[in-house]
């Protein structure tokens, strides 16, 4: 299933390493998160690469809260990128670590994409509260970028300094980014992490090797995983690769992190249906049919988090449902040449005497004031279907059984359990 976008983000800002404001996104879910995570994007690239986009947003989907930002001198983030290394860029990552721990919580998911992963590595094992690690296309080892540089490396030793073109970009690497990547040994600290850890990469990542993957994945201590990214590129620019890479980070941390949301399981399936609060905001309830699960709220506007459909498109939904149903059993029966149905249900609340519909209906006769009327659309889809066939069909919507449940009166008994 493709990930629908975070339902909610803000844009923050947070000091980094050097002092600059970083600039950052924090997506999340529709209700409470379950989760905090924290994601470092690859090299030179930024926090709204779409590989990071995907991932956020299957996340989000799974109730995780995505904090994902520029390293100083990326992107929007201020300071100057000739000044920073890969020391500036893990105490970037520590940085962003402390500012959620202030304003909502302690990350438990850590995902690095490229170099992002060497740094995710180089610090997971520092943050106690991460439970779970992701790489995504990682080195192995820092000095593996130094081959981005070997065009250059003479005018640096030379001048200290040299302008390198770097995925269509100008960037100024200077001496004592390359000293500092020789400084660090990413698998040391990957074999004293102590943290439940996917490995992700392509086989044919033509950027960072395949057997940087197997380098960091012997090194892990248990519980390990890996799982190919077969045929993505690098920078998982198919958006097939890249939510199929997100499915599985979701599935995977879901093994791992502590629930912090506060939520309620939902009730057991006592009734034909049951709803229960979930506890997370004024309107959030959990509903059971039978071996469905799903959530019903409010729209934001009026204070809930939207993170599931109102009590009255529920009951749209029913009619809708219905009225396909019953015309899929009439045109199978009739053998018409019915293709598809699709109904759209909307929902209002009309004035009695402006109620066409109203006329004819005793449920409604003498009614005055403001009364529900649902607008119901109804799509034949069939090239082989006659004028006559559609007209019988339209009939037919009328007779499903929730229109007339809607259209006559109702006894509802309520007791306490």
């Amino acid at each position: 299933m493709t990930p629908t976008k975070p339902a909610r983000f803000e844009r923050v800002t947070f000091p980094g390493s050097q002092g600059d404001a970083l600039a950052a996104r924090l997506d999340l879910p529709a209700g409470p998160p379950r989760a905090f995570a924290l994601f470092a994007h690859c090299f030179t690239c930024g926090k709204d690469i779409r590989s990071a986009g995907r991932l956020s947003s299957a996340l989000t989907a799974a109730g995780f809260a995505v904090l994902r930002f520029d390293f100083t001198g990326i992107g929007s983030s201020e300071g100057e990128f000739a000044n920073t290394n890969f020391s500036s860029n893990t105490d970037d990552l520590l940085a962003a670590v402390d500012w959620l721990r202030s304003e909502h919580a302690a990350p438990q998911l850590m995902v690095g994409h490229s170099l992002g992963g060497a740094a995710v590595l180089a610090v997971a094992g520092q943050v106690e509260e991460v439970n779970a690690v992701v790489t995504i296309g990682a080195p192995a080892d820092t000095e593996h970028l130094t081959g981005l540089f070997t065009d250059a490396s003479d005018e640096i030793a030379a001048r200290g300094e040299a302008c390198v073109s770097l995925a269509g970009r100008r960037f100024t690497i200077k001496q004592q980014f390359l000293d500092d990547l020789g400084e660090h040994r990413v698998i040391e600290r990957v074999a004293a992490m102590k943290k439940p850890l996917l490995v992700m990469h392509s086989p044919v990542d033509n950027t960072v090797g395949v057997e940087h993957a197997a380098q960091i994945f012997a090194a892990a201590r248990h519980p390990k995983s890996f799982m190919s990214l077969d045929g993505a590129d690098h920078l998982l620019s198919d958006l097939d690769d890249a939510e199929f890479a997100a499915g599985v980070i979701a599935a995977f941390a879901g093994r791992y992190v502590e629930d912090q949301s506060g939520a309620l399981a939902a009730p057991d399936p006592r009734a034909a249906v049951v709803v229960a609060e979930t506890t997370q905001g004024p309107f959030l309830n959990h509903v059971v049919v039978g071996s469905h699960r799903f959530l019903a709220d409010e729209p934001t506007s009026i204070g809930g988090f939207d993170a599931g459909p109102a009590p009255y498109d529920l009951l749209g939904a029913a009619l809708g449902a219905c009225t396909s149903m019953t015309l899929r059993m009439y045109a199978d029966r009739k053998g018409l040449a019915l293709d598809r149905v699709v109904v759209a249900v909307s929902h209002d609340k009309v004035h009695a005497e402006d109620c066409v519909e109203c006329v004819g209906n005793e449920a409604l006769a003498g009614r005055t004031g403001m009364i529900d009327r649902f607008e119901r659309e109804v799509t034949l889809e069939g090239g082989s279907l006659s004028d006559d066939d559609r007209r019988k069909l339209l009939a037919i919507a009328d007779k499903c059984p929730v229109h007339r449940t809607l259209e006559s009166a109702s006894a509802i008994a309520t007791h306490l359990a």
